[in-house]
């Protein structure tokens, strides 16, 4: 498949959370439009068969940088990679991150703190070393992910709600701090999506998981890089999370935690097993032999029910 759009072949996106979901997505719509790209993930495996993948799809350029950005200063080390590269990063995309479900004081406290490592201290940090650069240069994009539930406290994931409210919050002033530059700061509202995430945060025997539609990462992928390419600051993908940030907006907090708390208690219903999205499957079984999710195997010691 060969890139159309010249006008890009000297430019790169630099993607944190290729490997999977809306990031790997995001990857291929880049190379698709002719960005090199330079993509960040923490499983090596797991990053060479994606590298691999699009470099026999487009034309373009994929250089892989392992790194695992729950780790204090793993931020600074890519800033440092990509500049070792000799290039310009055009297009930052922070789309890396995690949650963990479950009663906020049943959860570990660790696990919280590597949630807002990933979640906000690795986005700000990229933000501010690539920002300053695209700065200096009067051109630059930034898309950051964040979620619907950003809009909305939500109870059993309280923390990774707060982080992407954060990332909400954060992300308009920067777009207005900007508002006279060539640079926009877009950040993308996803829905519940068919990616890795649910498995990741131990939330797949949840109502939302088992029993609700699931957006495809695809989809929201699209939204996303056209409203960055339109240079708009927010977009909310999908109906369900429009739906979902009305009515928070409508509701207010009290009782929009309470309808977010529903979807997030635990089903008993037979529904949903898996995730469908083939690149998030693989990524599944990448990370289940490695730490970073929740211990050596991705599991809890014993099981976690809300009260």
């Amino acid at each position: 498949m060969e890139n159309q759009h010249l006008e890009n072949r000297n430019r790169y996106a630099l993607i944190t959370g290729a490997t999977s979901g809306i990031g790997y997505e995001l990857a291929k719509l880049f190379a698709a439009d002719g960005y090199h790209l330079i993509l960040v993930a923490r499983n090596e495996e797991r990053l060479q068969e994606v590298t691999d993948e699009l470099k026999n799809a487009y034309s373009v350029e994929i250089t892989p940088h392992a790194k695992d950005l729950f780790v204090p200063g793993a931020a600074e080390e890519v800033y440092e990679f990509a500049k070792s590269l000799g290039v310009s990063v055009d297009v930052l995309v922070n789309d890396a991150g995690q949650g963990e479900w479950g009663p906020f004081i049943t959860t570990e406290l660790q696990r919280e703190i590597d949630i807002i490592q990933l979640n906000i201290i690795a986005l700000i940090s990229l933000t501010k070393l690539f920002l300053r650069d695209m700065v200096n240069r009067n051109e630059g994009k930034i898309l950051q992910l964040g979620s619907e539930a950003g809009a909305t406290p939500m109870p059993l994931l309280s923390v990774y709600a707060a982080t992407k409210a954060f990332v909400l919050s954060f992300s308009a002033a920067l777009a207005n701090e900007m508002k006279d530059k060539n640079i926009t700061i877009t950040v993308l509202l996803p829905g519940p999506t068919d990616t890795d995430f649910f498995h990741k945060a131990h939330q797949q025997n949840t109502v939302g998981y088992k029993e609700k539609k699931l957006d495809d990462p695809a989809d929201a992928a699209k939204d996303g890089y056209e409203a960055l390419m339109r240079g708009e600051s927010k977009v909310i993908s999908g109906s369900t999370a429009r739906t979902h940030v009305f009515m928070s907006d409508l509701l207010g907090d009290t009782l929009a935690a309470a309808n977010a708390r529903k979807l997030n208690e635990p089903s008993d219903k037979a529904g949903r097993e898996e995730i469908t999205h083939e690149p998030s499957k693989k990524e599944r079984e990448a990370i289940q032999a490695v730490e970073g999710d929740y211990g050596k195997d991705g599991q809890r010691e014993e099981e976690v029910k809300p009260f």
